[in-house]
């Protein structure tokens, strides 16, 4: 395990793969750490450069005072690559960690060579939603929203496996705060002008039963974006790389192949 003092906060962070390969920076979801790619991993292309990490408030890494900004987190991934000498990564964010990918695309190009927008928008709800859902923890901490959570992100056919265990239990263990500031983070960032600014090559994945950000939003964000490419993977909820991961590996290989990245 490796730890990365930035200052404001000290990042968990893991490097899988070539030391010396193509860097794949990966950001996970709201309510996850790092594990949420395992399944993943084992299905790249030998010879990269895997890196992965846990945002604030989130798995290893450190729990700073909340709420947090869009910016806080873009700060804490752009302070992580400059340590890691990172240039030219394909960045993989699913969900907040697709508005972290945005973000950091909008202010850093040098560090983003192509981006993958997996289960995220420009703008994810409302903030009276956010707020709801903030007072809602703070209150009965993040166990209270565990089954709804679950719904949203799983297709009832996972749902009714011993798996989902699994997921909720990595959920109700993240710390309410780190949830709640993430929460925050999300509430207060709209990111459709700086995207639809941004000339890189896109992806955009999207899961057919995802009730949290749905293929329409997904489209319409990875379409901001001028030749930008989409792709659904039908059976699946919020996190696709979890319910159908040789699904997922296979369209991210492509996107690899077709970026130059392998």
């Amino acid at each position: 395990m490796l730890m990365a003092d930035l200052g404001k906060v000290q990042l968990h962070y893991r490097i899988d793969g070539d030391p010396d390969g193509a860097p794949v920076v990966f950001s996970n979801s709201l309510g996850t750490d790092m594990r949420l790619w395992d399944a993943i991993l084992p299905l790249l292309p030998k010879g990269l450069r895997i890196i992965r990490y846990d945002k604030r408030g989130h798995g290893l890494s450190s729990l700073p005072p909340a709420p947090y900004s869009m910016s806080d987190l873009v700060d804490d991934v752009e302070g992580l690559l400059d340590l890691l000498e990172v240039k030219d990564c394909l960045f993989v964010g699913l969900s907040i960690g697709g508005m972290i990918a945005q973000g950091l695309a909008a202010r850093r190009l040098d560090l983003i060579r192509a981006m993958v927008l997996s289960n995220t928008g420009a703008k994810i709800g409302t903030p009276d939603m956010w707020d709801t859902r903030i007072a809602a923890v703070n209150a009965d901490g993040i166990g209270a929203l565990a089954d709804g959570v679950m719904e949203r992100w799983f297709s009832s056919a996972f749902c009714a496996t011993p798996e989902l265990a699994i997921w909720r239990n990595m959920l109700v263990r993240q710390p309410n705060a780190g949830y709640a500031g993430c929460c925050a983070a999300i509430s207060g960032t709209d990111l459709v002008n700086t995207t639809s600014q941004l000339r890189l090559p896109v992806l955009g994945i999207a899961g057919s039963e995802d009730g949290s950000t749905p293929p329409d939003l997904v489209r319409e964000t990875s379409g901001l974006v001028p030749g930008s490419k989409f792709e659904l993977v039908r059976g699946a909820g919020h996190l696709p790389c979890v319910e159908q991961p040789e699904a997922f590996a296979a369209i991210l290989n492509g996107f690899l192949r077709e970026t130059g990245h392998v």
